[in-house]
């Protein structure tokens, strides 16, 4: 591993992305390397939902622009057209649903957390990979239609995020970054 990857690592905005298919080898590659998280108990306080091929292009059409419409009637054509694809901008686009329960010991703030590694573990890994990559959320995370359809507990569940995953178009642009002397403190 590059030892400077994560002192470089960029993701690549998913409207960049070129939507050409994976190999299913890397994808399982990035599936395996995404679960090795810190979890607490080895709980699996998270679920991965793998959308790929014609699914991305049914969630868009039947779920993610319906919902839109109802949300923004008023939307112009233009808009229409960007949620009308939303998925679709990926190759693959992994859900990863954070699942917390009950524990008597283990409190459900780390259970979350665990979900935002099993993300972060995916993006890097895929980006390690020379694939383009971004996490995001964005409004439809928290459409109830899109939970469902997903099979998400709708008590319990939460969409830590989507990882987008494609091929890249460009290298990604550097952005500004926290100053360390800003955000670390010794004590």
């Amino acid at each position: 591993m590059d030892s400077n990857f994560y002192s470089k690592r960029r993701s690549v905005l998913a409207k960049k992305m070129l939507n050409n298919p994976i190999p299913d080898e890397d994808l399982f590659k990035i599936l395996s390397a995404g679960i090795r998280v810190p979890d607490h108990g080895a709980l699996n306080p998270w679920k991965i939902k793998v959308i790929k091929g014609d699914k991305l292009k049914k969630i868009d059409e039947e779920i993610i622009l319906p919902e839109f419409k109802i949300k923004n009637p008023q939307a112009q054509p233009d808009m229409l057209e960007i949620e009308s694809k939303r998925l679709q901008r990926a190759s693959v686009v992994l859900a990863v649903i954070s699942s917390p329960f009950d524990h008597p010991s283990i409190p459900e703030w780390e259970m979350r957390l665990s979900a935002g590694a099993v993300c972060m573990n995916l993006l890097s890994c895929a980006q390690l990979l020379g694939y383009a990559g971004q996490w995001l959320t964005e409004w439809y995370a928290y459409n109830k239609k899109v939970l469902s359809y997903l099979g998400c507990e709708k008590e319990t569940d939460q969409i830590a995020g989507f990882i987008y995953i494609g091929h890249k178009t460009e290298e990604p642009n550097e952005r500004r970054r926290p100053d360390p002397a800003n955000v670390i403190e010794y004590l």
